[in-house]
């Protein structure tokens, strides 16, 4: 059974250093986790693994972890029924920059959900580009593309896209 878990706290709050131990003593194992800072907050992404009296243990703790660590906690028991569904679909990378507007990231993920292309990652960021003291945009998806989408097509497709609104864009497999 699996657990994911996200997690929102303070930069001061250190609370990676309180959940990981809560996970070991109830058993579980970490199957992925992702943490990053936010500005003046932390976060963090965790997908553990346990049977289910183990979880449940593990699921019993947060609320008091919530409150005397003053952080959020959300907790979801992830859907296991399509885990085949992502092997048939190709992995690609697609990283942007772009100047930054309001509604460029928008626009990026309705073309890919438009064409029933999953996101299984984004990252992006916002930073002050040298020489030119402009604002900049930089984003990095990983995708899954279906095997029903001709990848030519939407390679030709996402780069006319991507020069009407003035977007730099790189789309490429991902190496294994």
């Amino acid at each position: 059974m699996q657990l994911a878990i996200t997690i929102l706290g303070s930069t001061q709050s250190h609370f990676i250093a309180e959940i990981l131990p809560a996970i070991r003593d109830c058993n579980c194992n970490i199957l992925e986790i992702r943490a990053s800072h936010l500005g003046q907050s932390a976060a963090a992404y965790l997908l553990i693994q346990g049977n289910w009296n183990q979880i449940a243990k593990f699921e019993n703790s947060l609320e008091n972890m919530e409150k005397r660590l003053e952080i959020k906690i959300h907790a979801l028991r992830p859907d296991q029924k399509d885990k085949n569904k992502d092997k048939q679909c190709v992995p690609y990378s697609l990283e942007t920059i772009s100047l930054d507007k309001d509604s460029v990231i928008e626009s990026i993920t309705s073309f890919l959900f438009d064409r029933h292309i999953d996101i299984e990652e984004i990252t992006g960021s916002s930073y002050q580009a040298a020489f030119i003291q402009t604002s900049v945009f930089s984003t990095k998806f990983i995708i899954l593309i279906p095997p029903q989408v001709q990848l030519l097509s939407l390679r030709e497709e996402f780069l006319d896209f991507c020069d009407q609104l003035n977007i730099d864009a790189i789309l490429e497999p991902i190496k294994r």
